[in-house]
């Protein structure tokens, strides 16, 4: 991946990683990526939710998604994924930064249509969001598979970029007598708050009660 010219890092190199482990990590922790693609000479960016399944990342929505089916066409698309693990407060205003994670991803995105991929593409799609979900809730119809779309795209052309550590301050700066540091932030989950046509009765499982991203 490292040779791949739309993936290599030019803009502080150091912070670039293009081993698979690092890449599919980040995606794995993610929520929400940004599908980047240029239609009709303007550039498109919509935020969506995705899943990780071995080599491919899979996106989907509605089967009458004009965004969806100008992507299955071929067009070259990129996908971004980002997680913000801490506030960078330095002694200047000119070194305040942030730590986090990002992966890129460039290529192609094609439209899936065997039953058994899409399938499990949509189990991908549940257990990103919740792990262990899957085997909980009612699996989709016919119907429904019919009203979704799903698009693969490979994970070939990746690369990953992460800032750590604390700030960086000019010498002079440190002699300064302000608070600098890391604020580490994560992404948390709050009480689960039950919908209300849900029987008397019925409380969270343990993966809900005790939800955590995996990091």
């Amino acid at each position: 991946m490292s040779g791949a010219p739309h993936t290599r890092i030019r803009r502080l190199p150091k912070r670039g990683a293009y081993d698979r482990e690092t890449i599919d990590t980040i995606l794995d922790e993610g929520l929400v990526c940004h599908l980047g693609f240029v239609h009709e000479e303007r550039p498109v960016v919509i935020p969506t939710l995705y899943a990780r399944a071995g080599d491919v990342v899979y996106v989907h929505g509605s089967a009458a998604s004009r965004t969806l089916r100008t992507l299955g066409t071929g067009v070259r698309a990129c996908l971004t994924v980002t997680l913000v693990d801490g506030l960078v407060l330095a002694r200047s205003a000119f070194h305040h930064s942030v730590n986090y994670r990002s992966v890129v991803l460039f290529g192609t995105a094609a439209p899936v249509s065997d039953r058994d991929e899409k399938l499990g593409a949509l189990e991908a799609f549940t257990e990103q969001m919740v792990p262990r979900r899957w085997e909980d809730v009612r699996w989709p119809s016919a119907k429904e598979l019919r009203a979704t779309s799903v698009l693969r795209m490979p994970i070939e052309e990746a690369s990953a970029k992460v800032r750590t550590g604390p700030p960086v301050d000019d010498e002079d700066d440190y002699a300064l007598e302000t608070w600098a540091g890391v604020l580490p932030m994560r992404l948390a989950a709050g009480v689960p708050e039950p919908d209300a046509r849900l029987p008397a009765g019925v409380k969270p499982p343990r993966y809900v009660s005790r939800y955590r991203r995996p990091r």
